[in-house]
């Protein structure tokens, strides 16, 4: 049994969850490996089954390990690398790293452009434009909580599109858009709201950054524009030269 060395002070599963993050950082626990069970754990520490359910979860919250139904729990693969270019795709990013893209949206609506919306687009203010906002994940980890927006009158059926296809790019294919790219980004980092925090399963000391982009079509006519959180933790950007 691997005795876990009790600090006055600081709560036990807190100290569980430490010894294990310290494990994942030395490669003792490699990425993308499976985690010992819970019963495993009480035996190798001599700590309850609470406890060790509490350490994990910790651990899950900061983007260390993920559960999965049935399977059990596994190291996560890192931080993600994400190039930001005038071609930057976020299933291609993630494909080549070895990550597994997912997301799940939270809302579709329509609504009347408000002004920063409606400058971003260049249409005039009140143009009714579609609201998408979700949460984006690597290997079911979140790593992105946006909002996208979508001149309707330019994007019929667009709910129904982006169902029907794997990913933005091929959607846009049925609208004629074959080829875009990004023609702005802005990032600045600050903490997340609690909202922010809890989508992005994390706790609310660890900062976020915000991520506002313009996508563009062959013309240079904008059709996209979002405000995305990034976990900082997560997630390192970088700028290719050129």
């Amino acid at each position: 049994m691997t005795a876990i060395e009790r600090r006055p002070g600081s709560v036990l599963w807190h100290q569980l969850g430490d010894a294990l993050a310290a494990e994942i950082a030395a490669g003792r626990l490699a990425p993308g490996s499976r985690l010992p069970t819970e019963a495993q754990l009480v035996k190798r520490f001599g700590v309850s089954r609470f406890t060790v359910r509490q350490a994990l979860g910790h651990l899950e919250a900061r983007g260390l390990v993920r559960a999965e139904q049935g399977r059990g729990t596994f190291v996560h693969k890192g931080t993600l690398d994400y190039a930001i270019s005038p071609r930057t795709r976020f299933h291609r990013n993630l494909i080549e790293q070895g990550f597994e893209p997912g997301g799940e949206l939270l809302l579709h609506e329509e609504i009347a452009a408000p002004d920063r919306v409606a400058d971003r687009l260049r249409v005039l203010p009140g143009t009714m434009v579609i609201r998408r906002r979700g949460v984006m994940t690597a290997d079911g980890v979140p790593v992105e909580l946006g909002d996208s927006f979508y001149p309707a009158g330019r994007f019929p059926g667009w709910e129904e599109a982006r169902r029907a296809h794997p990913t933005i790019t091929a959607a846009l294919a049925v609208y004629g858009i074959d080829d875009y790219e990004r023609v702005s980004t802005s990032i600045e980092a600050r903490m997340p709201t609690a909202e922010e925090a809890r989508l992005l399963r994390q706790p609310r000391s660890i900062p976020v950054m915000v991520v506002e982009k313009v996508d563009a079509d062959r013309a240079g006519v904008a059709f996209c524009y979002s405000s995305a959180v990034w976990s900082a933790e997560r997630v390192t950007f970088t700028i290719p030269r050129g």
